[in-house]
């Protein structure tokens, strides 16, 4: 189980304005801003960004300040592979050791979509465990309790991140995982595809 939530786009302006720095060709700078607040890159920007980008990260250096951010909430044994992207990227998580006692544990707390229903089994029993040694640590404060918890919590324990990458973090990303057997990097893969100018920055591989 993934969610991907709150996607915001950045710094396309000057972006594509450093992209066209070694050349001196501002002149032939032709985005704007729409009606929306949106920034749409104009033809003679998006032709050079394209050409660029399948040029190599050697190239697409401007890509490295196209940022994006997002709320991801996926299983502690996703975000252990994620955690390979480290360059270029900047999270904030919320925290199983400072609120892991805060509520209810509950099947929902769990990746636990393709688990059989043996599996689901041990798992409701792990949680009813898990919920009441956090029962006890609220009632006591024995930190014993607490241990019991952290070192027990299974890696399908879902948390959320707020992340913020760049164009060339997803490039990589993308290409390295878009046909990984975990179904949550096919999901953050359909989400990559529909940023905006996706197809002319990103997908430029294929």
């Amino acid at each position: 189980m993934i969610k991907i939530e709150r996607i915001s786009v950045m710094n396309f302006e000057n972006a594509i304005r450093g992209a066209r720095n070694p050349l001196n060709s501002w002149a032939r700078i032709d985005s704007y801003y729409d009606e929306d607040g949106n920034y749409v890159l104009g033809e003679n920007d998006i032709s050079l960004a394209s050409r660029l980008a399948k040029a190599g990260s050697d190239h697409r250096k401007f890509l490295r300040q196209v940022m994006v951010s997002m709320d991801i909430t996926a299983p502690l044994y996703w975000w252990k592979e994620f955690d390979t992207y480290k360059v270029g990227t900047v999270a904030n998580s919320t925290s199983t050791m400072h609120k892991i006692q805060a509520k209810e544990f509950s099947r929902e707390d769990f990746s636990c979509d393709r688990m059989s229903e043996d599996c689901l089994s041990v798992l409701d029993s792990v949680i009813a465990y898990l919920e009441s040694e956090r029962l006890k640590f609220i009632e006591t404060k024995e930190k014993q309790h607490w241990h019991n918890m952290i070192q027990l919590l299974p890696s399908s324990f879902n948390q959320m991140r707020t992340v913020t990458m760049n164009y060339e973090v997803l490039i990589n990303i993308y290409y390295a995982r878009k046909t990984h057997k975990l179904a949550e990097w096919h999901t953050l893969c359909d989400e990559i595809e529909k940023l905006p100018y996706a197809k002319e920055l990103i997908l430029v591989k294929d």
